[in-house]
């Protein structure tokens, strides 16, 4: 019989983690074996307050798999997970400094669920501590940071996941399969697209006050450390270029990974021409709600759109291409592939 490593198991849970969206499908008897305490992977979720919840549940789920801290710049979330676990009798630390985790040599593995800006720094002290990652998306906040952490991962022999989860559906392997078996002919051209509905984020005269549960030092971090500028410090940070990636890198990180997972893109494009603005709102956003994008790609181009405004003013109702609001549609000769998370549907 094999013997089960503990970095064969590390290994293991950041592939199911891929797939937390999906999580309750996967067999529990991928698990098995592994249970413990002696063997348990002790596992830090870093950054709290959306995704992070999302993991520290997941996490939860697995047998052999146990969240032993949990940290975040805002203490408000990590009382709230820390009660959240005792209630389940687990008990977790709590460290509003992630350097803590770092310097704690019993933790297996990080799974970092921050800001855009943090992820590079994070993933790259947790491989120089020896431990494995879970990075969520978009994995960096530019590409030379994307770069650093791609050579730590080497360096330091370590796993480092991200979280573009919808390579693990079922339904998206078979029609990845379909299309490279040729059966809707020669595919001419990719196309992803997104339309959720975003309101505006607001617009302040002045520096706002930070709320007493944050630690404002950590929260920024590698940004510049200047005032808050805008009403909501929690999740508009997408929205603002020092913190975030706006909605190409949150939610377009998605329909582009599957793309070039369809077309078996494994490159970068040689030329991407863009264009992009916001526009409807006065607010205190600077990233763009409305974006097309062209990936010169090779033999089959990619193109990309954003839009996150209603059909028109007044209106509740967003826009649809071919019935879909968030979707991928690979125009083949004969027929086209839509589809994304949970699947896709052919149309000939």
């Amino acid at each position: 019989m094999a013997k089960l490593t503990r970095r064969d198991c590390i290994k293991g849970m950041c592939t199911t983690l891929a797939g937390a969206g999906i999580i309750s499908a996967l067999p529990a008897a991928a698990w098995s074996g592994i249970s413990g305490s002696n063997v348990d992977l002790r596992v830090a979720v870093i950054g709290l307050q959306h995704r992070g919840s999302q993991l520290v549940d997941a996490f939860g789920k697995i047998d052999g798999v146990r969240v032993v801290a949990v940290c975040d710049a805002d203490s408000h979330f990590i009382e709230r997970e820390a009660e959240k676990l005792k209630a389940q009798g687990k008990k977790v630390q709590r460290h509003v400094d992630f350097r803590r985790i770092l310097d704690d040599k019993t933790i297996d593995a990080v799974a970092i669920a921050t800001p855009d800006h943090w992820h590079a720094l994070m993933t790259v002290g947790a491989c120089q501590a020896g431990k494995d990652v879970y990075v969520e998306k978009p994995v960096s906040h530019n590409l030379w940071e994307g770069r650093r952490m791609v050579e730590a991962a080497r360096k330091y022999g370590r796993i480092v996941q991200a979280g573009t989860q919808n390579r693990s559906d079922v339904g998206l392997k078979q029609a990845a399969r379909f299309l490279r078996e040729g059966k809707l002919g020669k595919i001419r051209l990719a196309r992803a697209f997104d339309y959720p509905r975003r309101t505006s984020i607001g617009k302040v005269d002045g520096p706002q006050p930070i709320p007493g549960t944050v630690d404002y030092n950590l929260f920024m971090g590698p940004a510049p450390l200047g005032p808050l500028m805008r009403k909501n410090l929690h999740y508009d940070w997408h929205f603002v270029w020092p913190t975030g990636t706006g909605d190409c890198g949150n939610r377009g990180v998605h329909e582009l990974d599957q793309i070039r997972w369809m077309i078996g893109q494994e490159q970068l494009p040689p030329r991407v021409t863009s264009i992009a603005g916001r526009f409807g709102y006065e607010d205190d956003a600077e990233t763009p709600n409305t974006q097309i994008t062209w990936f010169d790609c090779r033999p089959v181009p990619i193109l990309w759109e954003l839009k996150s405004l209603p059909k028109h003013k007044g209106a509740t109702q967003m826009d649809t291409f071919r019935g879909r609001r968030t979707s991928m549609i690979i125009e083949c000769e004969q027929g086209y592939l839509t589809g994304g998370r949970g699947g896709a549907t052919l149309r000939r």
